[in-house]
Parts: C-alpha cells; sequence; structure tokens
C-alpha cells in the first residue's frame, strides 16, 4: 500500500465509509483518521502507527451539536467553554456513551472529544454520518506532522490516502481538558488555548493533572512523545554546551541567537519574539533537525504562559529520558 497526496475530500470520504484510514489537516497537526464507530477500521490506526492500544483516540465531530451525541452528563463549564472555544484547538474528556467502542478509550468511561477548527476537515466531516478517531498521523512516539509531506514520509506504505491541507496554523496539538466531581477544570495536556484563555471564560482556575504521567487516561500524556532520533537536551544552553563540547550541537531557540563556536547548527523559532509563530515551526524544525546528523540538540526553555507552555510540555517529553 503506497500513500497518495492529494486534496480529493470525496476519494478521501470513499476510503474512510470503506473502512480505511485516511491522514487529515486540522489547524493543530495532521491527523490518521478511522470511523470512530468501526472498531476494526480504528484497529488500522493503531496498526499504521504502531501505537499501544492502551492509548486512548480523539474523536473529532463537525459541531459540537454533533459532539453531544456521543456523550452525556456535560458540565456547565464544558458548555460555556465549547461555546467561546469551538471549532478549535480544545479537548473534551467527557463520559461517553455506548456507541463510542472502548478500543477509542481503551476501555475507560470517558471519551475524548473535539471540533477541528480547519475548513478541509469539517468539509470532510460534514460528509460523513461518522464521526472520526484521529491521532497524529506518525510512526507512534516519533515528532507529530505538520505537512503532508511528514505524513508521507512516516506512514507511505501503511496508508491509502494523505488529504492535503497545508501547513496548520496553531502546530502543536489541542489542549485537552475534564472536569473532577465538582466540575473544576482538570488540564489534562497543554496545547493551543492556553490556561490564561480558559480562565478568563469559567471565572476559576484550571487545575493541572499530575496523577497520570505513566498510564494515560487521554491522547499525549505518555512520559516519552514527540521524539526525535536525535538525543534532545532542554536547560541553560550555555552549560549544556559545555556538556556537550566537542560534539555535534544544534541549537533550538525561541528568538535568541547563540554566539557559540560549540553550536554547529542554530534554529530560532520566531525572530518576533512570538510564541504563536514559534509553536507553528516547532514540529517542522524538530524533523529538519533530526535530519542533519547531530549528535545532541540542546533546547532552551520557553516562556512559562499561554502556548508556550505546550511548547515546553512538548519539549520536555521529547527529551524526557534524557533531560538535565
Amino acid at each position: 500500500m503506497h500513500a497518495l497526496i492529494g486534496n480529493d475530500i470525496e476519494k478521501a470520504k470513499q476510503f474512510l465509509v470503506n473502512g480505511d484510514v485516511v491522514a487529515i489537516p486540522t489547524e493543530t497537526v495532521y491527523g490518521l483518521a478511522a470511523n470512530a464507530l468501526n472498531s476494526e477500521a480504528v484497529v488500522k490506526i493503531f496498526e499504521a502507527k504502531n501505537r499501544p492500544r492502551f492509548n486512548p483516540l480523539i474523536v473529532h465531530c463537525s459541531s459540537w451539536k454533533e459532539a453531544q451525541r456521543y456523550v452525556k452528563n456535560i458540565p456547565a463549564k464544558a458548555q460555556l467553554l465549547a461555546g467561546m472555544f469551538t471549532p478549535g484547538p480544545l479537548t473534551f474528556l467527557l463520559d461517553k456513551k455506548d456507541c463510542i467502542p472502548d478500543i477509542v478509550t481503551a476501555g475507560s468511561s470517558k471519551v475524548a472529544i473535539r471540533i477541528p477548527n480547519h475548513p478541509v476537515a469539517l468539509r470532510l466531516l460534514d460528509m460523513l454520518d461518522f464521526p472520526l478517531a484521529a491521532p497524529s498521523a506518525n510512526t507512534f512516539g516519533y515528532i507529530s506532522p505538520t505537512s503532508a509531506q511528514h505524513v508521507f514520509e512516516g506512514l507511505y506504505n501503511k496508508i491509502p490516502y494523505i488529504l492535503d491541507g497545508h501547513t496548520p496554523p496553531v502546530g502543536v496539538e489541542s489542549t485537552i481538558i475534564g472536569f473532577d466531581e465538582n466540575e473544576q477544570v482538570m488540564l489534562h495536556r497543554h496545547g493551543g488555548i492556553s490556561i490564561e484563555q480558559m480562565e478568563k471564560v469559567t471565572g476559576g482556575k484550571v487545575v493541572i493533572d499530575n496523577l497520570h504521567k505513566n498510564i494515560p487516561v487521554t491522547s499525549g500524556q505518555m512520559p516519552s512523545h514527540y521524539a526525535p532520533d536525535t538525543p534532545l537536551f532542554m536547560g541553560n544552553v550555555h552549560q549544556l554546551l559545555q556538556l556537550h563540547n566537542g560534539k555535534k550541537i544544534a541549537v533550538l531557540s525561541f528568538f535568541k541567537h547563540y554566539d557559540a563556536p560549540e553550536i554547529t547548527h542554530q534554529f530560532t523559532l520566531s525572530h518576533t519574539a512570538s510564541l504563536a509563530e514559534a509553536a507553528k515551526n516547532l514540529f517542522a524544525v524538530l524533523r529538519l533537525i533530526d535530519q542533519l546528523q547531530a549528535d545532541v540538540i540542546i533546547a532552551e526553555f520557553f516562556p512559562d504562559e499561554g502556548i508556550g507552555r505546550a511548547i515546553n510540555d512538548r519539549l520536555q517529553r521529547a527529551g524526557v529520558e534524557r533531560k538535565v
């Protein structure tokens, strides 16, 4: 099987109706989609990605109204946040209805569900009479894809079609939230919607979930994830340069240029110090660095605010086994 890249939504629809998997664009990253109500189709996602079955998937719907067909016991704060941020990069972990197969949720009674804010994805979802389960369209654990070419490079011989939607405007995955028994908003994954944005809408604090670092309750919680093949270290750049002196070093920074002879390659994610631009460029730059045959990647910490938290989260997971 060799994947074709194209913009034929009707062809993508037909593959999905037939129970196949298709790579689709979203505003965050490219996803590997299948009929979320068809267990046999969902199995193909896990097989193509080599993804462990205990890692739940996110279900994508065409609208919040449509999403409510598959979940129950929706808290008032979920309705409030959905009204403000959907369609968009915000995923809700809610009680699932029985029509959602257990393989989608790894046996959990809760399902992660969202509405992507991408015209191609929404057109496709509007044409289907089922939602789409869709994790990132890459081999499990590697850097998420932000172009159709990225998907092709990783999955070209495993899936039949890649629906091209150009470069996603957000560039990191969606924020995932759930709710405790008191309807407190619980953050399960940093992403395209910040804590500050949500707190402004709800008027209450968002609590970070630190209880599921090794056993994921939703997508994107594995301690090692989004990782390049090149060892990545995160911290003080000058100290790390001395620690790895004599190696081929690639430095990844927000906007600062480091003037040091030890640096072989240097990449800044935003020349204008824009965290949104940095997030959009993150995965593409990591993939580029991974092709340069550097010995190590050194990354600085980004501002711990807004989408900067999502960038730090992805970099920390990318280098979690080797972090200093």
